[in-house]
């Protein structure tokens, strides 16, 4: 490697992170230049990344689990997804879960989670399921659940949103999955501004919103760093970082799994666009970091989903926990 390569590059991510520190939004050019990075850089990045994950959330990590409460028949077409009727999958369809149901699995995940994320496959909602979420969402607290319950519900009008908040939700999850220029090529049945519409309700309700992404569906840097920047804009508490699971049956089933340098980056530009987020790591964790499960909290990650997701098997919780106690890293109260 030309010494005089590693310098420049070596001082000029020491520069973009004391911009970063000062409260600098950096630009295009340099998010896109980070992007672009080669692996011999990989060590510097990572230097720069954890420390500003440090100077937000010290070494304690945070993590969430996640409840299946309402598994296929989707209508919507999103093109990753084995859940939307468009495609032909082996996952198994199931209507909603009760609400005792819903408790029984937050229970299982109490010793590693601190908070509980309630999922329903779907566009939206119907009144009576959102009755049942709602009554599951009281319960945690009646039960003396440690858990946090949040839920990701689809899209919601501003009346679901006032029960929603009746019942003492406080978070609400909606990714926009991808930037406004890719996301017709992600999915059709509904816009990217109805994405947005109902983040911005959740906000106006008085919600914390979690709102993310999923990477490699075989969008560029520029949609990459698109659809980063625009979460920001939204200003949500947290961001969870999905990448591409291929499932045999949907349109993407034929792509290659991401390579791990390429995740690290992608985590690493979230961390400098929005220094003082919960970057969180959900799907595609096991399968794209393998082995080297650590290295999302060197590239600035203070996050993680813990247990199986909706689609795919996860990680094991204890794997997890033991992983974090050889890095030093403590779980956040």
């Amino acid at each position: 490697m030309p010494e005089s390569d590693l310098k420049i590059t070596t001082e000029w991510l020491a520069c973009l992170h004391s911009r970063v520190l000062d409260g600098d939004a950096i630009n295009s050019t340099d998010g896109l230049r980070l992007l672009a990075l080669p692996p011999k850089h990989c060590d510097t990045l990572l230097a720069v990344a954890d420390d500003l994950r440090q100077k937000h959330a010290g070494n304690r990590i945070k993590t969430c689990s996640i409840i299946n409460a309402k598994s296929g028949c989707c209508s919507e077409n999103c093109s990753f997804c084995a859940q939307s009727v468009s495609h032909t999958t082996s996952l198994k369809d199931y209507p909603l879960m009760s609400a005792d149901e819903m408790l029984e699995h937050a229970k299982r995940e109490e010793h590693h989670s601190r908070r509980c994320g309630i999922v329903t496959a779907g566009r939206g909602i119907r009144p009576a399921e959102l009755e049942t979420v709602c009554e599951a969402i009281s319960e945690f607290k009646q039960q003396g659940l440690r858990q946090e319950p949040c839920a990701s519900l689809g899209i919601l009008d501003c009346a679901d949103f006032k029960r929603l908040k009746t019942s003492g939700l406080k978070r609400f999850h909606h990714n926009l999955e991808a930037s406004r220029s890719f996301f017709p090529r992600v999915c059709t049945t509904h816009t990217y501004d109805e994405r947005v519409e109902t983040v911005k309700k959740a906000q106006a309700a008085g919600f914390e919103v979690c709102v993310g992404a999923i990477f490699g569906l075989g969008e560029t840097d520029e949609n990459r760093l698109d659809v980063l920047k625009e979460i920001r804009n939204i200003d949500p508490v947290s961001v969870p970082l999905n990448f591409l699971v291929p499932i045999e049956g949907t349109p993407l089933a034929s792509r290659e799994r991401m390579p791990t340098w390429e995740a690290l980056k992608i985590i690493a530009l979230a961390r400098f666009i929005m220094p003082r987020k919960d970057i969180v790591i959900g799907g595609g964790r096991l399968e794209v970091f393998g082995d080297d499960q650590h290295l999302i909290f060197k590239a600035g990650a203070n996050a993680m989903i813990v247990g199986d997701l909706l689609t795919v098997k996860g990680r094991s919780p204890n794997a997890d926990l033991e992983m974090l106690r050889e890095q030093g890293l403590e779980l956040s109260p």
